[in-house]
């Protein structure tokens, strides 16, 4: 059996990870640390629900954690077969890879991050053009389509536990923009408290501090 030099781990919920399944995510995933040094683990999470249409859809989450504490995350939802879900989120995450280079490039050194040096030894990602668009317009518009007329009964329908790396407020702007998200919840190393980041709709950022009353 093929040793892999990063911890991948791979989870499934409410959908089943074939012996094939799994073969076929860890190959796709191999070369990821050729192209970004010091990957400490990768976490690929399969989910499985029926739509309100009656289809089966199924979502496939890379979750990329660097030694140095980035986070790097690509998701596919599909209605199509499970393995080209797995194609598309890959790629996407190349896609991250590469942005997330770009900004070290242009940055420089920082504790958070890689380094320069630890940058110039991976390889460039090859025909980066040729990889699935990051959002596709009319994927975005069945989603919405599926929300709308949803029933929420239950308060809190899932939990998700997070992995916190200790960080200052401009690395967790430049995380919360890496990830593409519009909130970020981190551990502030500075005030040894957890905050919530967000992009206010007038621009700029905010900071949510917790005091206790």
């Amino acid at each position: 059996m093929k040793e892999y030099t990063m911890d991948v781990i791979i989870q499934g919920d409410d959908l089943k990870i074939t012996d094939e399944l799994d073969a076929y995510t860890r190959d796709k995933l191999d070369r990821l640390d050729r192209y970004l040094p010091h990957i400490a683990d990768v976490r690929v999470d399969f989910d499985h629900e029926h739509t309100r249409r009656g289809e089966d859809l199924v979502s496939v989450q890379i979750t990329v954690r660097h030694k140095r504490g980035a986070i790097l995350r690509a998701e596919e939802k599909t209605t199509a077969e499970v393995k080209k879900a797995v194609d598309k989120a890959v790629d996407k995450m190349y896609r991250q890879i590469q942005r997330f280079k770009g900004k070290r490039s242009r940055k420089g050194k920082e504790r958070f991050t890689a380094t320069i040096e630890e940058l110039n030894l991976a390889e460039d990602i090859p025909n980066l053009e040729e990889f699935t668009d990051e959002f596709d317009d009319s994927t975005a518009d069945y989603y919405e389509t599926q929300l709308e007329g949803e029933d929420f009964a239950v308060p809190i329908a899932r939990r998700k536990d997070i992995v916190m790396a200790p960080m200052t407020e401009v690395e967790a702007i430049e995380q919360m923009e890496l990830l593409g998200h519009n909130f970020f919840m981190f551990y502030n190393i500075d005030t040894k408290t957890i905050n919530v980041l967000y992009q206010r709709g007038s621009g700029g950022y905010g900071l949510l501090v917790p005091l206790l009353p």
